[in-house]
């Protein structure tokens, strides 16, 4: 990154006495403004006579062009500018500079600033902020320190610019530099100033203390420093300083602007503080706000999180107009729901609520975009309503949104959860361009659905391409080391990932190297991987060892690892069951009546055992009791015909709800279709054994999707490798 000139480090410049508080005066109508008798005609440049016009006359008519967005209107000023002979005004030209940079025409306002003849400091500054304003930070930086080296002086105004060049390239170095430079000099009080400081600390993460300091030195708070630093605290995972602070806003009577509203609605949001967002809603009905189309998909958005769909509901049906932004906002609120919802029944409701809500926008006559197809695709996925999936992949390709790389990436992923590999290489295919994210969504896919030697070859194409892999495309190499058995080319990938992209293991990576060494019955390489990992084994690693120690028969270490998942959720009713079940079978009776009363103590839950199908546009749940009659018979006989194949079933035994949601799926899913299950818990590993035989049965694709993992059945295999039930 850029670093301040030798002549600032060295200390050769001397600034004026006066420095402290020169600013930068840009031209301005009110400056030199002889005449207004043009601007109070309709702005027309074709319809001027130039050879009229003096010099003040030609910076409003400027600032017009600025106004109109209008390149070409001011093409045709500075035509005239230099045919009236006004090109040595440096009043005139630097306004056209600042113009041309306004109109993202960088180029023209780079070679208007070359052939003056002379230049002052608002010049300079001008320039710079056109490259800033024109997302080209590290050029005006670059401007900058040639200014310096002409010996013309900063004002706060050009001190500001550069600080949002630092922002915007995160460079905390140079920002430091020109934060020392500004001390030097007394600014630090300075409005303007301390909030382009304030904000340079907010964008470099982990920097909220020199946010903080630099807020509290600003003499004169206004709105704009408040919102910076309470937004800091969102961005820094502070969000409680954040509400703070909001309040010491509203105790120094600073009236909040929809800006400041919506970022302290996002911090309600994000601790679900409903109480404190009610407030916040009041106050912004009390100013005006209540029409806010920012503000109100804020409250909205927090209703949602914090479960209060009724009044979510009620504002959405109460708007006036609702804008694309506000039905994205609303769809995207239940998809989010659906990941922190407290059962899988609330997830499934708070899907089909933003898919209904989808429609509704439909018939609205506004267009989905892109913010909408990706919410609507993730909300797909997680329901695995493959149908309306892949309406929804039809309407984006009819909107021309299939060539964004975040529908095509978000269109991989539903296809993958939904069990079709073949779907998600399409979508892979078709996207124009790729970003890490879409290779990396591609090769997890193939590594879930057990296609390891795919997963491989395509983590080799990413790196052909030039893209770098980082510790989650990781995650999916291994996973398909590990499914493949493939030991020596997964302990070369795992020593790749440390030693040449220096990325340091996580606990997934650790995961899927002991997946790996399980799967074989290499049990004590499983456990001494454990041993080497430099934090404590989590549930997702136990369970792991659990599942491997029970499939190759080591019983005495699945009871050791079966313990120690305990330990580290005592309450979880499925680990109980799982045990009582392995103690049950091995006859440890004792252990059978100490889980037991552990279980009392610990007041463990009822296991909740649901799952779900869903059929076109309705979905049917399942409970382990269920008594429909049609149902019934069928897996009766379902169960007879899987006992002459190897199934081994108990007389008297209950059934476990994915077997009635099989079962269903088959009377009501047109022949040859896949059925799609969801389960709350995990598979055992009886219905896991049952499923397989069904499929064969059937000449069906079965999909199940439990807590831990896909399984999708095909022709009596699991793409899981049967690794992937521990009941």
């Amino acid at each position: 990154m850029a670093s301040l000139p030798s002549v600032v480090i060295g200390n050769t410049i001397k600034l004026e006495s006066e420095f402290k508080r020169r600013t930068a005066n840009f031209p301005s109508i009110e400056k030199r403004n002889s005449s207004s008798t043009y601007l109070d005609k309709a702005f027309d440049t074709s319809n001027l006579d130039f050879r009229e016009l003096d010099s003040s006359t030609f910076v409003p008519l400027l600032q017009k062009c600025v106004e109109n967005n209008s390149l070409q209107e001011t093409q045709m000023l500075h035509a005239h500018i230099m045919k009236s002979g006004k090109q040595e005004d440096l009043f005139v030209m630097t306004s056209l500079v600042n113009v041309y940079g306004k109109c993202r025409a960088m180029e023209a306002a780079q070679k208007v600033f070359d052939k003056l003849s002379k230049r002052n400091v608002v010049t300079w500054t001008s320039l710079m902020s056109g490259y800033v304003h024109n997302s080209q930070p590290k050029t005006a930086i670059e401007v900058f320190s040639q200014m310096l080296e002409t010996g013309s002086y900063p004002t706060n105004y050009t001190l500001g610019v550069i600080i949002n060049a630092c922002s915007a390239l995160l460079d905390l170095k140079l920002g430091k530099q020109i934060h020392g430079y500004v001390i030097k000099y007394g600014l630090e009080d300075d409005t303007s100033i301390g909030n382009t400081l304030t904000n340079l600390y907010s964008k470099c993460i982990g920097n909220l203390d020199s946010a903080l300091k630099t807020f509290w030195k600003i003499r004169e708070r206004n709105v704009i420093s408040w919102t910076t630093i309470v937004s800091a605290c969102g961005d820094n995972r502070n969000p409680e300083s954040g509400l703070y602070l909001f309040t010491k806003m509203l105790e120094d009577g600073i009236e909040p602007n929809e800006f400041i509203l919506t970022s302290v609605l996002s911090l309600c949001s994000t601790i679900q503080a409903q109480d404190f967002g009610l407030q916040i809603h009041s106050l912004s009905i009390k100013i005006g706000y209540e029409s806010n189309i920012p503000v109100t998909n804020s409250i909205m958005y927090l209703y949602l999180k914090t479960g209060s769909f009724t009044e979510a509901k009620k504002l959405f049906e109460g708007l006036e107009t609702v804008s694309l932004v506000t039905w994205n906002a609303m769809i995207a609120g239940h998809a989010q729901m659906m990941e922190v919802s407290e059962n899988t029944l609330q997830a499934t409701r708070n899907g089909f609520e933003a898919l209904d809500t989808f429609q509704k926008l439909q018939k609205s006559g506004l267009k989905p975009d892109l913010f909408t197809f990706s919410s609507v695709l993730t909300v797909c996925s997680n329901l695995l309503a493959l149908e309306q999936g892949q309406q929804v992949h039809c309407q984006a390709i009819k909107s021309g949104c299939l060539s964004d790389v975040v529908v095509g990436t978000a269109l991989v992923n539903m296809y993958n959860k939904c069990g079709t590999i073949e779907g998600a290489c399409k979508a892979f295919v078709e996207m124009p361009t790729r970003t890490l994210i879409s290779w990396t969504s591609m090769i997890t896919a193939f590594s879930q659905h057990g296609l390891s030697r795919q997963a491989l070859d395509l983590f080799n194409d990413m790196r052909v391409a030039g893209d770098r892999p980082n510790k989650v495309t990781f995650v999916g190499v291994l996973a398909a080391c590990s499914h493949a058995g493939m030991v020596d080319q997964g302990l070369t990938y795992f020593e790749m990932m440390k030693n040449e992209y220096k990325i340091d293991p996580i606990m997934d990576h650790y995961g899927c190297m002991i997946d790996m060494f399980v799967r074989l019955g290499k049990l004590d390489e499983a456990f001494e991987f454990v041993n080497k990992m430099e934090f404590e084994p989590n549930e997702f690693i136990w369970s792991l060892l659990v599942a491997g120690c029970r499939s190759h028969g080591n019983l005495e270490l699945a009871f050791y690892a079966a313990e120690k998942l305990l330990d580290l959720n005592p309450k979880d009713p499925e680990l109980y069951v799982m045990l009582l079940n392995m103690y049950v079978s091995s006859g440890r009776w004792k252990d059978v009546s100490r889980l037991r009363k552990l279980m009392k103590d610990e007041k463990v839950a009822k296991l909740k055992d649901w799952s779900w199908v869903s059929i076109k546009d309705k979905v049917f749940s399942f409970r382990c009791d269920d008594k429909c009659e049609e149902i019934q018979d069928l897996l009766q006989d379902l169960v007879e015909k899987s006992r002459n194949l190897g199934y081994e079933w108990k007389e008297n035994e209950e059934h476990h709800s994915e077997k009635f949601a099989v079962v269903f799926g088959l009377l009501k899913v047109e022949k040859r279709a896949a059925i799609r299950v969801v389960k709350s818990g995990s598979m055992c590993r009886e219905c896991h054994n049952f499923v397989k035989i069904v499929s064969v049965l059937s000449e069906r694709e079965i999909i199940v999707r439990d807590s831990k993992r896909l399984h999708r059945f095909v022709k009596g295999k699991c793409c899981c490798g049967d690794f992937g039930s521990l009941l």
